[in-house]
């Protein structure tokens, strides 16, 4: 996740906005993340979570089926009797949820910007005016660097 310099780099493969929604929708609700829970313990039955659980067999169904759509269970028929479906967490989909929550939610990609548009904006920029515009910050930058080709525009030329 971190180089040798200590930048954060996002996982090699980047999930679409519909797959972390659907990955988040399915870990929202209460019974699924009791039912996710439960498998990450070991590979279980309906009976079996029907029974720690206490769901009625078509909620439990309909729990697991949400939680298989997502990419975070699978299930398995019973090779002597196929009637019986197993289910247990997906490893590899687990495995590469963790790594990029953890990037994206990693402290260290946050950053530091001040946007001043209210009262304080007021204060600090240099129109005074509190709209939104820049952050001053950028702001000076911009000027700097029009200053540096030589341009001939100033500060209000910016905003």
């Amino acid at each position: 996740m971190e180089d040798r310099k200590g930048r954060l780099s996002p996982p090699e493969r980047q999930p679409d906005r519909a797959a972390v929604l659907r990955v988040l929708r399915a870990l929202a609700d209460p019974n699924r993340l009791r039912i996710f829970e439960q498998l990450m313990q070991g590979d279980s039955c309906n009976c079996e979570l029907n029974e720690q659980l206490g769901m009625p067999p078509n909620l439990l169904s309909h729990h697991l089926r949400v939680l298989r759509e997502a990419g975070l269970i699978r299930s398995r028929r019973d090779r002597v009797d196929s009637r019986w479906i197993y289910y247990s967490v997906n490893r590899e989909t687990v495995a590469y949820w963790h790594s990029w929550f953890s990037w994206f939610l990693h402290p260290a990609r946050i950053r530091k910007r001040a946007v001043l548009c209210g009262p304080e904006g007021m204060l600090t920029s240099p129109n005074g005016d509190g709209h939104c515009t820049r952050p001053v910050a950028e702001t000076r930058a911009s000027a700097m660097e029009k200053e540096h080709r030589g341009d001939e525009s100033t500060d209000s030329d910016l905003q």
